[in-house]
């Protein structure tokens, strides 16, 4: 699993980010509604969050009999041994064992179905809960931050927000504009990766910066996200704005310069996607255009230069699905990748388990309609037996899209990695990368990286049940965006980073067939696991950078490596911040520092962040220190909101016109922040 769940339990990367969301749905959206796979469920559904499944209070690490590491490489036995107030994550895990026995369930009418109360305000949930009908029945045995977890968790939204964030109470207003640049005229981060093939790099033209001046960087401004606790909204960088999307529901538009608001714009949930800017052409007119997505499975589409919405879609109705990633913008079509938190309650011999399968899915950009929609498992699930409870368990399902398709325009086609299955035995589908066909969304082939991953949290010792895979895997997914790189004689290769370090080159011309793999580490490759007991996944999660020359990839371990692409062979490492080599303490004071957040490079150097809220700039030819800058403390705000800086943990810096930008605060097992960042070399 990789998703906001996965992610967000995760030790390296610290998160459990508050799926912190918005409020409000929105009437002026005439929303089309696609169809999808509905969720279907038992009447009594109990989840238990990873956290409570399995008590452990002996050392951090165990062996691999006592307990199976994640994506971030807590193992189940660490992620129980975490004393936290109740979040969001555990919010919905109570949902899911207390509120599903009623709600979803066809014997209770009355009871609106988790689909609905997605589009409730937590605020409203919360009252029900505390004062309303439900108190008696289920609120009385919850203590009031429980309530507010659950009522947070199933809407996607944080309470207290929907009026806080708005631009109009802030004093930071931009003069009025009614038109702006051509996004494509100038230097620009525009969307996930800078670019089609996901490269996460930048010349030194569209940059601004280079390694001769990059050490000059100053903290520029800073702006506050109200309310907010993870800045995992990755900023893009368009005609002279920044868009950049938050944990509150809120959708900011910029001035790249000052720091000054142009507008704002309230979603349904948390947005944790980056923001891609196209042209769209109307009767002889060019109107630019912002669109990005919401944990609640909606897609956007907003004018670029005021702000006003001009369609929203549901691209999946599974209540578990989520937008982790960003949707690629490509002649005029909009891909958009999805993924899910089901495999984190499906464990429990009441659920029916399993039902939700990554996607992707295409929408026409000018109007929002759906296109196509591909499973990246072709068989739909279906009923497969019964577990020893008389539940019916379900197959196959699982394969979670968590990153942002890259596109091959030689090729007309997508690249996709999947997540892990989340039933028994795996998909081929699954851990794999996948080509799709741009026109009508026909999968062309596969390549499966790690065989046999089935995974749901929890199945471990004594916590595990019939509903378990036979066979736990290793829970490592493809959960980076494919690379298309393309060498000196100009033949393509994709380059493809994974959890446990392996790093492979497939050939996109011959059908994803394998060039090589090497492991990081320089020792014996990972391939299908398991990880040797103790020891860390110290590979790739959230994205990594080519510079045409050498990748780059920030380690869920701590530190950074360079892979020289030509001859797949490392060409330096470095460990940027000092970890312990034993055992990890876990107290605030004390943790594991994760750099598995997604690097960016320009020439001449590799920009980085860490979990400890450090930011790095290091040479690209030899790894050597050129610049950094703590982000963990307090900032004063363009917006007067009060704000401080936290975690680095999923988002990249975008690079552009001679600016840095990059949130600061990623919740959870990291440290929270709510603060956007802009430097300059002036």
């Amino acid at each position: 699993m990789n998703s906001t769940l996965k992610s967000d339990i995760r030790r390296y990367a610290r998160l459990t980010v508050a799926w912190s969301l918005a409020v409000a749905s929105l009437p002026q959206f005439a929303a089309a509604e696609s169809g999808g796979l509905k969720a279907r469920r038992s009447p009594q559904w109990v989840a238990m969050v990873s956290v409570l499944l399995v008590a452990s209070t002996g050392s951090a690490y165990r062996s691999e009999s006592a307990a199976t590491t994640d994506e971030n490489g807590s193992t189940d036995h660490e992620k129980s041994a975490i004393a936290a107030p109740t979040t969001v994550l555990q919010g919905f895990g109570l949902f899911q064992q207390r509120c599903l026995s009623c709600h979803g369930n066809p014997a209770f009418k009355e009871a609106p179905s988790p689909q609905a109360l997605r589009e409730m305000t937590p605020e409203h949930v919360f009252e029900v809960l505390s004062t309303g009908a439900m108190y008696p029945i289920v609120g009385k045995s919850l203590s009031d931050d429980e309530r507010r977890a659950v009522a947070e968790s199933i809407t996607g939204q944080l309470m207290g927000t929907s009026r806080s964030g708005a631009a109009a109470s802030m004093p930071n207003q931009c003069p009025a504009q009614s038109t702006m640049a051509d996004p494509a005229a100038g230097p620009a981060w525009n969307g996930w990766g800078a670019g089609l093939e996901n490269r996460r790099f930048q010349s030194t033209a569209a940059a601004g910066l280079s390694a001769d001046n990059i050490g000059h960087l100053q903290l520029k401004w800073a702006f506050g996200f109200p309310g907010g606790t993870s800045a995992y909204g990755q900023p893009s960088v368009v005609s002279g704005r920044v868009f950049v999307g938050t944990d509150t529901g809120w959708v900011y538009s910029l001035d790249a310069v000052t720091g000054c608001i142009h507008w704002s714009f309230k979603t349904q949930a948390g947005v944790r996607t980056a923001v891609s800017v196209g042209a769209v052409h109307e009767q002889g007119k060019v109107n630019y255009v912002a669109y990005f997505g919401d944990q609640n499975s909606n897609v956007y589409a907003v004018d670029a230069v005021s702000g006003t919405p001009l369609w929203r879609r549901k691209v999946e109705a599974h209540y578990a699905s989520r937008i982790t990633a960003a949707p690629a913008l490509y002649r005029n079509r909009l891909y958009v990748p999805i993924s899910s938190w089901e495999e984190f309650s499906a464990r429990s011999p009441d659920v029916e388990c399993c039902t939700s399968v990554g996607a992707v899915v295409a929408l026409d950009a000018d109007s929002g309609r759906e296109v196509w929609k591909t499973y990246v498992i072709p068989e739909r699930p279906r009923a497969v037996g019964k577990n020893s409870r008389g539940v019916k368990r379900w197959a196959p399902a699982g394969g979670s899209v968590w990153n942002t398709p890259t596109i091959d325009s030689k090729r007309q086609t997508l690249y996709v990695g999947t997540g892990d299955a989340t039933t028994f035995p795996a998909a081929a589908t699954t851990d794999a990368v996948i080509a799709i066909r741009l026109v009508d969304g026909r999968i062309l082939w596969s390549h499966q990286v790690h065989h046999g991953d089935s995974y749901l949290v929890g199945c471990v010792g004594a916590a595990r049940t019939d509903n378990c895979p036979k066979v736990q895997g290793p829970d490592w997914d493809i959960p980076a965006s494919p690379v298309l790189h393309t060498l000196a004689s100009g033949r393509d290769e994709l380059i493809v980073g994974t959890k446990p370090g392996d790093i492979l080159a497939l050939d996109p011309a011959s059908k994803g067939s394998q060039l090589w793999r090497v492991n990081l580490s320089g020792s014996a490759l990972a391939n299908d696991g398991p990880i040797k007991a103790g020891n860390l996944p110290s590979g790739v999660l959230w994205g990594f950078a080519d510079d045409g020359e050498r990748a780059y990839f920030g380690l869920i371990g701590g530190g950074l490596v360079a892979l020289d692409i030509a001859n797949h062979a490392v060409s330096w490492r470095v460990p940027l911040s000092a970890n312990p080599t034993a055992s990890i303490d876990f107290t605030p004071s004390s943790r594991w520092i994760s750099h598995g957040t997604a690097a960016t490079a320009i020439p001449g150097a590799v920009l980085i962040g860490g979990s400890d809220g450090k930011l790095f700039a290091v040479s690209s030819t030899d790894g050597r220190d050129l610049w950094s800058f703590d982000t963990a403390r307090s900032f004063t705000t363009v917006n007067e909101v009060t704000a401080h800086g936290g975690s680095f943990g999923a988002p990249g810096p975008a690079v552009a016109g001679g600016m840095l930008f990059i949130g600061s605060g990623y919740s959870g097992r990291g440290m929270p922040g709510n603060v956007l960042l802009a430097f300059s070399t002036q």
